[in-house]
């Protein structure tokens, strides 16, 4: 019986098919090598990449040093946004670094009162902000609270314009109280104005609101409960003629807004309350991810 060859099928004992037999080898040789060449040089650059992650030392956390406010600047006009704005913050530079959005601007300063403090702490792969544990103090005058706050920015003004904004959160049953601001920009007093996330009450309920200079308070709240230990995506969406409520990406609550109902004000972003002085809805928890976007 002839005998063949089990890489290509050819009879051995005919001279010309082992000469074809060699001439093929040699012809897949060079791929063969070519290939362990590759598979070698993946599995380096796989290696190289790991340690070179591995050097990169993780954000430092800590507490943050209280610092003064921004100056406030003496302009009586107020500005809206004439062009696309996009702001996040991450929170991810680290105690050793000033608050930024993603761009590198918008600074945020820590403010303070009664010893109140924040500090940075871990959060997946970097860093989220963590407010004063809930007072429980009988006079809230002697409360420590601590906020963090830009400065006047116009451009952070929506007018009419449609927009979004939000952030994580996560808080506890002993976390919560009956005013819990996330986010803000203005007052829903005075004719000031607003848009604002929050989560009030003993319920847990976070909602959304906006308020026009002329009054008229716009707030979408769904009955849910986010103060289980977990975080939570927040997202308010104005947009269509509506104010929508979303939470982990998915729409709990809506209201009608009027089209006319402008939001522009002087005040600048808060996170954490509406400022550091007494009786200003401490935020009992942690923070990431805070955004605000305005459509062109």
């Amino acid at each position: 019986m002839p005998r063949t060859g089990s890489g290509f099928g050819v009879c051995v004992d005919n001279p010309d098919n082992i000469r074809m037999f060699r001439i093929r080898w040699w012809l897949a040789l060079p791929g063969a090598l070519l290939l362990s060449a590759g598979l070698v040089l993946a599995h380096h650059d796989s290696l190289a990449a790991r340690s070179t992650a591995l050097r990169i030392p993780p954000p430092v956390g800590g507490v943050l040093p209280s610092a003064p406010p921004f100056p406030e600047p003496v302009s009586p006009r107020i500005g809206i946004a004439t062009a696309p704005v996009n702001v996040r913050y991450s929170f991810d530079g680290g105690i050793d670094k000033p608050i930024t959005d993603a761009e590198g601007g918008r600074e945020l300063r820590p403010l303070a009162e009664n010893g109140g403090a924040l500090r940075l702490v871990p959060q997946g792969l970097g860093l989220a902000v963590a407010y004063p544990d809930r007072c429980t103090l009988a006079s809230e005058e002697n409360c420590p609270r601590a906020i963090l706050e830009g400065f006047r920015d116009d451009s952070l003004n929506p007018g009419t314009r449609p927009m979004e904004y939000g952030a994580s959160v996560l808080m506890t049953r002993g976390d919560l109280a009956d005013g819990a601001n996330v986010v803000q920009k203005g007052y829903s007093v005075g004719g000031v104005s607003q848009y604002k996330l929050q989560v009030d009450h003993r319920l847990g309920h976070p909602s959304c609101v906006i308020v026009g200079r002329r009054g008229g308070i716009y707030r979408a709240e769904p009955w849910l409960d986010v103060a289980d230990g977990r975080w939570h995506s927040l997202t308010c969406t104005r947009a269509e003629g509506r104010l929508t409520m979303s939470v982990d990406g998915q729409p709990r609550a809506s209201v009608r807004v009027p089209g006319r109902v402008a939001i522009a004000n002087a005040e600048p972003l808060r996170i954490g309350g509406k400022g550091p002085a007494e009786g200003n809805d401490q935020f009992a928890g942690e923070i990431d991810n805070v955004f605000v976007s305005i459509s062109g």
